[in-house]
């Protein structure tokens, strides 16, 4: 197939949906409800002998913004070590300084210690002040792809400057799209573009009720308690392989 389709989920449940479907590459990770942090240890240990497609881990130590302290940092830095002994492909991080440009020393020193695994910087690039600066450091420090929805709440509203990102890469780095892409605007996106990957995640996704028939909802699990889950569907992931075979 000429476009990856790579799916971000949670849970081994999820990850093997991904596979059944089709999906070439998954973005392993917890917490999606805060954008996503780093899968657990066992997660990816499970991930990676279930497994036979590429398998990238966030590295994300925590929701919120992507400038971080020194001991937040250290922590990433062992997290990729761990990602690199288990075999994982890939790992999706994102540094940035105070005024949100891409942080340089430290991206480079990531990228440094995680290869030879692939790298992308995620969606923190939607945040910088510059997008087309971001973008040359990047491809200067060698990273694999940016994510990115083009600056807008999903790729669809951002596809003008995910266009104009595609052209200034010029091969240097790969623009992957992500945010609201399912099989009803994939296709468009494709073609616009010019891009060789996609990244889904809620259009993929099947809400489904949670196992458990026993619940008090005076003692919440979480901040949302809404006794669902939303979990990846083979059969969704299925369809849009099927969409991109035929483009």
């Amino acid at each position: 197939m000429a476009v990856i389709l790579e799916v971000c989920l949670e849970g081994i449940d999820s990850a093997l949906a991904a596979q059944e479907g089709g999906a070439q590459r998954i973005e392993l990770c917890a917490g999606l409800v805060e954008g996503g942090t780093t899968p657990s240890f066992g997660m990816m240990v499970q991930a990676r002998d279930r497994l036979e497609l590429a398998i990238h881990a966030i590295i994300r130590p925590r929701g919120g913004d992507s400038c971080y302290s020194e001991a937040e940092f250290a922590v990433m830095e062992q997290d990729i070590s761990f990602a690199k002994d288990l075999g994982l492909d890939g790992v999706v991080f994102g540094v940035q300084t105070a005024d949100g440009r891409v942080d340089r020393e430290r991206t480079a020193a990531l990228i440094n210690l995680a290869r030879p695994l692939s790298v992308t910087f995620h969606r923190a690039f939607d945040h910088t002040p510059d997008p087309f600066e971001a973008l040359d450091v990047l491809a200067d420090l060698g990273a694999d792809r940016v994510l990115t929805s083009g600056q807008a709440p999903t790729v669809s509203e951002g596809l003008e400057l995910i266009c104009r990102l595609q052209a200034a890469a010029d091969g240097r780095l790969k623009v992957m799209p992500g945010s609201g892409i399912d099989i009803g605007n994939a296709a468009e996106i494709i073609k616009s573009s010019g891009v060789a990957e996609i990244h889904v995640g809620g259009g993929v996704a099947e809400v489904v009720p949670e196992r458990s028939r026993v619940r008090n909802p005076e003692v919440p699990m979480s901040a949302s308690n809404q006794g669902f889950e939303r979990r990846t569907s083979a059969e969704k992931v299925r369809e849009l392989v099927g969409l991109l075979n035929s483009l």
